[in-house]
């Protein structure tokens, strides 16, 4: 699989988990109530899901039909910007989870049981739409700014997205299951790992598209040439390029720019979580 493939499955893949997760803990909640409210609920359960479906679809088309409508500058603008709103979505993903996933299922039987003390089914709706759009937005946009940085196509981008969703089906029923060899805390940290490589990829994705438009300099010639060691084109160092941001004749500009980012994403990791009060 060519690595803008495998970043794109990768990224559904740890997507869409996220949101199977939110809908299997409602659909959990679910089974416990009394048989009547279990199927009223489950109708409004997923027509949310369908719901959030449909809206990130329609923000991956609004993606693809605004950047066609643009002139080759303006893409290079518009395929930067999208770069930058998509690494950011991930880091912010990241850490959303590290807050809330200790406390997830928790936060959301309260939301559930209030709902159904006042008979308003339309909680359920909510929640499950906005955990599906909520993912699927982020998915949408992602897949956008990694094939518009590779130039790839579009099909194989919907393929590999394919891939990722069953992917995930597959992860996360094992995972329900309840296997020794990984849970889901151990799984939420590896991953986590490899979106920041992919949100530092992406940044210095879109920071060439800024040189190459001549908004910033590059600071320098090339410091150093290792493309004889790993090469960053081709089957194994495009994947190490796109999946970490590396460069094998990078620019001051570049090397400062990843610098910056693992130094503030170290620092966000090890900063000690608020307490509530």
């Amino acid at each position: 699989m060519l690595s803008p493939d495998f970043n794109v499955a990768f990224v559904m893949w740890r997507e869409s988990i996220e949101a199977l997760l939110v809908v299997g803990i409602l659909n959990a909640w679910l089974s416990a109530r009394p048989p009547e409210e279990r199927a009223r609920g489950r109708a409004w359960l997923w027509a949310g899901v369908a719901a959030g479906l449909a809206g990130a679809v329609a923000l991956a088309a609004t993606l693809l039909f605004a950047g066609e409508a643009l002139g080759d500058e303006g893409q290079e603008y518009f395929q930067m910007a999208i770069m930058f709103i998509a690494a950011a979505l991930i880091v912010q993903m990241v850490f959303w989870m590290r807050r809330h996933g200790r406390t997830l299922k928790t936060e959301l039987h309260a939301s559930l049981d209030d709902a159904a003390t006042r008979s308003h089914w339309l909680g359920v709706f909510v929640l499950a739409a906005l955990a599906v759009l909520r993912e699927g937005a982020e998915a949408a946009v992602f897949l956008y700014g990694t094939m518009a940085s590779a130039s790839a196509s579009w099909w194989s981008g919907a393929f590999s997205a394919a891939l990722g969703f069953a992917a995930a089906a597959l992860t996360y029923m094992a995972l329900q299951a309840g296997g020794r060899l990984l849970s889901w805390r151990l799984f939420f940290r590896v991953t986590e790992v490899m979106l920041l490589l992919l949100a530092g990829g992406l940044v210095i994705n879109g920071l060439d598209h800024l040189i190459s438009l001549g908004v910033i300099p590059q600071l320098s010639s090339k410091l150093w040439d290792t493309s004889a060691l790993l090469p960053d084109s081709g089957a194994f160092g495009g994947l190490v390029s796109s999946l970490t941001g590396y460069r094998a004749r990078p620019v001051l500009v570049e090397v400062l720019a990843l610098a910056a980012f693992w130094i503030c994403m170290t620092w966000l990791l090890k900063r000690p979580e608020p307490r509530s009060a």
